[in-house]
């Protein structure tokens, strides 16, 4: 078997992780925004790479965000079967229809809409991932983030929660705040305890013309995926803003795309005419050498190949 194994440094990221990573600035800007990339993984599961795509690589600590959605049933049923993991987080987040889950520890369960596994597979895990349905639609996204290398060989764990202990923070103004990692300005906290790279992930649906403002970690690395509509990106606060072709400051940020974010202190934007909803997510980057192959993300050459050696003789 042939395996190829890419070997990153992170201080020498991509040109987009470089540049996110420059001296914080109080507010954070809209750096540069990527398409996603039609492709399938699993058995033939239709998907869109956001991260991990040509566009772009990664951005510390996150590995991969993938967005799959369909209402054909034809291009989801044949779901991920068991396939292993090792030196990774994967995070399954379900916006319509229903996911099963099971691995090789005896864990299973059942993901709905607004639910999410957050599955650190750490030494090694099989794990599968099943639709729980024939038809309607399917929507939701996967993301992979890293593992500090003290953390890599440690014991699999899980965190699941079902929607109805993922918060849902409602505002006067229409706005609603799903967390699942992190803590909104509104104080509302998500129930994912993660101490490798103290995560914020947000999944936030704005009215139209609707003013968004999220305090962030400074030296985090985030981006935004726009599910639907619009958003404006502002450098400044403009109280009076409404309509965001008009802001003088604003950078926009179309549906089916990833903005990555400069660093700073705060994100300020602004829907746009239909509103928006988007995923806001960041964390803290390892700042470590990556060796990538498939399923196994480690720190070196030889951990992959071990973790290939592992895989084939039975010791996940």
């Amino acid at each position: 078997m042939t395996i190829n194994v890419a070997v990153t440094n992170n201080h020498e990221n991509a040109d987009a992780s470089q540049a996110a990573s420059e001296t914080p600035m109080k507010n954070r800007t809209l750096l540069q925004q990527f398409p996603g990339m039609a492709t399938s993984d699993g058995d033939g599961v239709k998907l869109t790479r956001i991260i991990g795509s040509p566009y772009l690589d990664m951005l510390d600590p996150f590995l991969m965000l993938d967005c799959f959605e369909s209402d054909d049933a034809n291009d989801y049923m044949g779901g991920f079967p068991t396939h292993p993991h090792r030196g990774f987080e994967t995070v399954t987040y379900l916006l319509n229809g229903r996911m099963r889950h099971k691995d090789n520890a005896g864990n299973e369960g059942v993901i709905e809409p607004g639910g999410v596994q957050w599955m650190t597979a750490a030494r090694g895990i099989l794990h599968s991932e099943m639709p729980e349905q024939e038809d309607g639609l399917l929507k939701g996204f996967q993301l992979w983030v890293n593992l500090p290398a003290s953390a890599k060989m440690s014991d699999p764990a899980y965190q699941e929660f079902p929607a109805e202990l993922t918060p849902l923070e409602r505002r006067d103004n229409g706005t609603e705040v799903r967390v699942i990692a992190g803590q909104t300005d509104q104080g509302t906290v998500g129930p994912v305890v993660n101490t490798y790279t103290y995560p914020t992930y947000l999944d936030v649906t704005l009215p139209a013309n609707t003013p968004f403002v999220q305090t962030l970690t400074a030296e985090h690395n985030a981006f935004i995926y726009v599910i639907e509509g619009e958003v404006a990106i502002l450098e400044s606060q403009d109280p009076q803003a409404h309509d965001i072709n008009n802001i003088e400051n604003a950078k926009v940020l179309t549906a089916k795309n990833l903005g990555l974010l400069t660093q700073g202190e705060q994100v300020l934007l602004n829907s746009g005419a239909t509103g928006a909803r988007f995923l806001l997510i960041a964390g803290q980057p390892l700042n470590e050498s990556i060796a990538r192959a498939g399923p196994f993300v480690m720190n070196t050459r030889d951990e992959v190949l071990q973790a290939f050696s592992d895989f084939k003789h039975g010791k996940f």
